[in-house]
């Protein structure tokens, strides 16, 4: 039993998640990989299947029936992973913005570092971002540091989605009350997790934009994010039972 499962969930990742996958699992500490995929018309879930025979026993996958948004594959993949005995639950993208080979710095920084929740943060020591063009860049690192001001947590990167998890985080907060379902949702799991004092750490990591598929990015997941922070925050002041 691996003490670690790396949560990924997937919409049209077909061109990216056998060569992941099989990254991962060439790595010297040996993880578990559930997948989480919202019914791709791609076959991203067929080739999951293929692969599984190969990973018996580590590559789990769950189908839903439709996009329902990335907060709630991960609450689903949450869920799921402490239904078993894994210490450490991991975030992670499936277009390679996100290395396979920092999983094993963000697992160290909480199984020997003391941490309770590891981010794989772009902007902790700078700007740490490739292939993204200038505009988007200052705008993820704008919002950045706008949820920093508005929430007063002490984190760089709070809209990073590379994140490790002691168990004990995800069993504390309340995954039923957990309210954004697109980026805005990364902000939302920081901001529970420091309401509960839990010990949160940065990592520096480079983050490279995809090349291969599509972005899942829009609007209005940057419009909730925006928006939704300031009552993510009011609540918190006016309301103790939003942890």
């Amino acid at each position: 039993m691996s003490h670690g499962i790396i949560i990924i969930p997937t919409y049209n990742e077909i061109e990216n998640i056998e060569r992941l996958i099989r990254n991962i699992f060439s790595l010297q500490r040996k993880f578990h990989i559930l997948v989480v995929d919202d019914n791709s018309p791609d076959g991203t879930a067929a080739m999951v299947r293929e692969l599984q025979s190969e990973f018996f026993g580590a590559l789990f996958l769950q189908e839903r029936e439709g996009k329902l948004g990335l907060g709630t594959a991960y609450i689903y993949g949450f869920k799921w992973s402490l239904k078993r005995d894994y210490e450490y639950i991991f975030e992670m993208d499936a277009d390679f913005s996100h290395s396979p080979n920092d999983l094993i710095r963000l697992y160290n920084t909480c199984a020997k570092k003391g941490a309770d929740m590891a981010i794989g943060s772009r902007y902790v020591t700078g700007v740490n971002v490739i292939n993204w063009p200038m505009s988007r860049v200052l705008l993820s690192w704008l919002a950045s540091k706008y949820v920093r001001v508005i929430t007063g947590m002490d984190i760089h990167d709070t809209t990073a989605g590379f994140v490790c998890y002691k168990r004990k985080v995800l069993q504390t907060i309340d995954l039923d009350k957990i309210h954004f379902v697109g980026y805005a949702f990364q902000i939302e799991m920081k901001f529970k997790a420091y309401l509960h004092k839990f010990e949160i750490m940065e990592i520096p990591v480079i983050f490279t934009d995809r090349t291969r598929g599509t972005s899942k990015m829009s609007g209005g997941i940057i419009s909730e994010a925006i928006f939704g922070v300031i009552n993510m925050k009011l609540k918190s002041l006016f309301n103790k039972t939003t942890k």
